[in-house]
């Protein structure tokens, strides 16, 4: 495994002289700077109110990577003083994903500093975050000699079609896609990194009926106290060392945890959907877009007679979804 994570973090510098920066601003990073790092590419619409639900919370510098974009989102960002920005043209698929720029972008900038990495529709909740800002969930974590936080992924869809979810720009998108599964979920251990596999949801249960085991992980370890010998191995779903990866309790116990709301499945999936499979640069010759173009239609609904409604991070504790774990 040691000789596994030095390939990674050495493919993550070689592979991070593709980026070009566009805006670089990190000399204003200070030291104790709680950092987001995010790849993406034609999130224009999103991102006013990602910036602005991040900084909210306490988020004090984004490290973006833009592959390629056309939307305007390049220009939006540049005009952002708390963010820098790099762009590339290469691959996506062929840099894992964009975990090799990600990781690359960690390595040079995140050692020290507690670092959350997320897409442009994943939005962290944790226990007290309506209360309390994420410093004082990170000022915990460090009390506690935790190195990381985990926060499973829940997908958020409308109560009728996707086509119809509209969404405006700067606007909060939970306001449009209100409803989650509370349960469906299977958890498994992986033996070899020690994580939990987690599957299920609405995109389990409506795109990958017959063949559950190739729904998307659900699992995700966002939130580290990043060290240069650090490297993610594959998406935010596991890391090397594998004790970051230890995020559970085996004993009857609970660690804290939350988890990203993802605000995937708006009237943008349709578009967005058909534009990624046509390029072809996600994991596994993406098989998880080619079961979206095939359940996609005319008045796609997610909802069901299950569907929960969210209210609040209390209703999703109760749910067993997310924990305070020893946080009070």
């Amino acid at each position: 495994m040691r000789t596994l994570r030095h390939y990674y973090i050495g493919r993550a510098i070689r592979r991070s002289r593709q980026l070009r920066p566009l805006v670089n601003r990190t000399a204003a990073i200070r030291p104790d700077a709680i950092l987001v790092f995010v790849t993406q590419r034609n999130e224009r619409v999103r991102l006013p109110y990602f910036l602005d639900y991040y900084r909210r919370m306490g988020v004090d510098h984004f490290l973006f990577v833009d592959n390629g974009s056309d939307d305007g989102s390049q220009e939006y960002l540049r005009m952002q003083g708390d963010v820098s920005l790099w762009h590339t043209s290469h691959s996506y698929k062929s840099s894992r994903f964009g975990m090799d720029w990600m990781n690359g972008l960690l390595f040079r900038y995140g050692a020290g500093h507690w670092c959350l990495t997320v897409d442009p529709d994943e939005f962290l909740v944790y226990p007290h975050h309506d209360s309390r800002p994420l410093r004082a969930l990170t000022d915990w974590l460090d009390a506690s000699a935790n190195r990381s936080f985990s926060a499973m992924l829940l997908d958020m869809y409308p109560r009728g079609s996707i086509e119809s979810a509209a969404y405006v720009e700067g606007q909060d998108p939970f306001e449009v896609a209100r409803w989650f599964d509370p349960a469906n979920y299977t958890i498994n251990k992986n033996s070899g990194y020690g994580n939990l596999w987690i599957q299920g949801g609405p995109r389990a249960r409506s795109f990958f009926p017959d063949t559950p085991r190739r729904a998307p992980a659900l699992n995700k370890t966002p939130l580290v106290f990043w060290q240069r010998h650090y490297a993610y191995v594959s998406s935010t779903h596991s890391l090397l060392p594998r004790a970051l990866n230890l995020v559970y309790e085996e004993d009857g116990g609970e660690k804290a945890s939350g988890v990203l709301m993802h605000a995937k499945f708006l009237n943008t999936f349709v578009t967005k959907s058909t534009e990624e499979l046509q390029r072809g640069q996600h994991y596994a010759d993406s098989h998880e877009y080619l079961a979206y173009s095939a359940g996609l239609q005319n008045d796609t609904n997610l909802w069901c007679p299950e569907s929960k409604e969210y209210v609040d991070w209390r209703q999703i504790e109760d749910l067993g979804l997310i924990s305070k774990g020893n946080w009070a």
